[in-house]
């Protein structure tokens, strides 16, 4: 099924809100709106300038920061009000028939997988691109391009959906009062609660701030065997709470917001929200909220309104909102987008301060990395090729099984060694049809944190066909989120570079295609350019069809 372009203009309306300088409340007037052709499902997903969100009749829509429709897909079924963006903008959405369906940031599906159950929540993105998927009593974790890495049954449901730790980790609570953290390679601890968990913040040095269920109490915990710290009660439960550093920042159930200090477990300050305006007025009060806290300040999410404060608790505006059909999102750009019930999305412009957090050619990078981007020195290797076909052999059938887990970090160390032994590291070189396929098996535990290596070696390797390889890894993995693979390529292909081979050649336009499907616009541009230089008169026959056959796969 192919996504189609939206073409009709965004709605101007007037230049932007106005603000009551005594109460601090924006007036807000839309920035620009759309009609949706459906009620929205979820609260929308910003990034880079642009917002996405699940409808009601089964389609995701994407639109520009400024109004502009990006692209619309069917997914010919009810979707689950999940949808969750990597930092190169594909979108993991899921059918409630439990079909998992990844959209590049063009709208054109990449692929599918029928998980056997609809989400339970939203997808989680790891560091290097892994994706967490809940699914009731269970956790799958996948590539990015589509691989089973590892599967855990769980002993309840998921009653807190996971959220990435500042480990890297997953943390999630279950029915029975479980706290759970799950490593990105599938190694469970776990501890008991006191009570149904309502909120669960990573703060850090590896301790939990635990709000509860219906109740005031504050919990510090950690992992190991000794009791939490608690700090006084707060004044009301909770109903949303977020995390940076080691603060925390929680919106009460009556609209209340405070920031805690995790290294001092106290309160500091305490700020009333655009939820405690409106029940102060005899509004109803909100059932669910989210929050933001970034380095402009902490923002309050709900479907009456929005509230943004200063870290130091100076609130800087609010505003309230009409017929929301689910809680808004709030961009770097500071852009607000509420789907209201009228089918139709809204965009107001809140602040002129952006986010200014290290962007890569896409998303935020990420704040950490798993350690697999470098073989590890202490990994035994031999070069005897009975040892090595065994090896190769016992990685290939955990591959297979969808059981890479825990032998993920040695497995990746041993294949990047194995792959790497032609180059000059004073052992003997792995027969050649071991590298290769040591190379293929690294693109399928598909970490794009193992990208800079394969770009080494298709750089600085003296045998065309490994170097065909590793390009082919690069493609297979699908993600170039700094662009350095889609650079080396360019460099291989320009009129400047030493003696052409044309496996080598082929593989490159097979890669960048490859990239260019998964990742889209703006890397796409880059990859439209090595693509146009390979159908040249200049590059052997077989790179020429090569890339003419994936540049007519993108215009599809």
């Amino acid at each position: 099924m192919f996504p189609f372009l939206i073409t009709a203009p965004a709605i101007n309306a007037q230049d932007g809100p106005t603000v009551d300088r005594e109460l601090g409340q924006v007036n807000a007037e839309p920035l620009w709106r759309q009609a949706l052709g459906g009620e929205i499902t979820g609260q929308p997903t910003v990034q880079v300038q642009s917002v996405v969100m699940t409808l009601d009749g089964g389609s995701v829509k994407a639109y520009s920061s400024g109004g502009r429709p990006l692209w619309n897909y069917s997914a010919r079924g009810r979707l689950s009000p999940y949808v969750t963006r990597s930092r190169e903008g594909t979108s993991y959405i899921s059918r409630t028939t439990g079909v998992f369906i990844a959209v590049n940031r063009a709208g054109r599906e990449l692929w599918r997988h029928n998980l056997g159950a609809p989400l339970s929540g939203p997808v989680v993105i790891g560091w290097d691109g892994r994706l967490f998927i809940p699914l009731g009593k269970k956790i799958i974790c996948y590539t990015a391009s589509g691989r089973q890495l590892w599967s855990r049954e769980l002993s309840d449901a998921i009653s807190i959906s996971p959220g990435l730790d500042q480990g890297g980790s997953i943390v999630l609570t279950l029915q029975n009062n479980a706290l759970l953290r799950i490593d990105p390679f599938g190694n469970i601890a776990n501890r008991e609660l006191p009570g149904k968990a309502k909120s669960l913040l990573s703060l850090e040095g590896g301790t939990y701030l635990i709000l509860y269920e219906g109740s005031a109490h504050v919990d510090f915990l950690d992992f190991s065997d000794e009791e939490g710290d608690a700090m006084p009660a707060l004044p009301e439960p909770p109903l949303a709470a977020v995390s940076r550093g080691s603060l925390a920042a929680v919106c009460l159930a009556d609209g209340r917001t405070l920031l805690i200090s995790g290294a001092e477990k106290k309160i500091l300050w305490t700020g009333e929200s655009h939820i405690s305006v409106m029940r102060r007025n005899g509004g109803r009060p909100d059932a669910q909220a989210a929050m933001l806290f970034d380095e402009r300040g902490i923002y309050v999410l709900s479907p009456s309104g929005a509230s943004g404060f200063t870290q130091d608790g100076r609130r800087l505006w609010f505003t309230t909102l009409r017929n929301a059909a689910s809680i808004p999102a709030f961009g770097d750009d500071g852009i607000l987008y509420s789907g209201g019930r009228d089918w139709i999305l809204y965009a107001y412009r809140m602040e002129d301060r952006a986010a200014t957090h290290k962007q890569s050619l896409y998303g935020p990078a990420p704040p950490g990395a798993y350690g697999l981007g470098r073989p590890q020195g202490d990994v035994y290797f031999s070069p005897y090729e009975e040892m090595i076909k065994t090896e190769t052999a016992l990685i290939a059938a955990g591959i297979r099984a969808g059981e890479v887990g825990g032998n993920e970090m040695e497995w990746t160390a041993y294949l990047m060694k194995t792959a790497s032994t032609g180059q000059d590291q004073g052992i003997a070189a792995a027969p050649l049809q071991y590298r290769l396929n040591a190379l293929r098996l690294l693109a399928q535990i598909g970490s794009s944190e193992t990208i800079p290596f394969l770009t080494g070696v298709f750089t600085h390797d003296r045998e065309p066909l490994v170097r065909a390889a590793a390009a082919q890894a690069i493609g297979a993995i699908g993600v170039d989120p700094d662009g350095i693979a889609l650079q080396a390529f360019a460099g291989a292909v320009s009129p400047a570079a030493p003696a052409k081979d044309e496996q080598v050649l082929a593989a490159v336009a097979s890669a960048t295609g490859a990239l260019c499907r998964f990742s889209g616009p703006p890397l796409s541009d880059m990859g439209v350019k090595i693509l146009g230089m390979l159908t040249s008169s200049g590059q052997p026959r077989i790179a020429q069809r090569r890339a003419q056959s994936e540049m007519a796969s993108l215009r599809q």
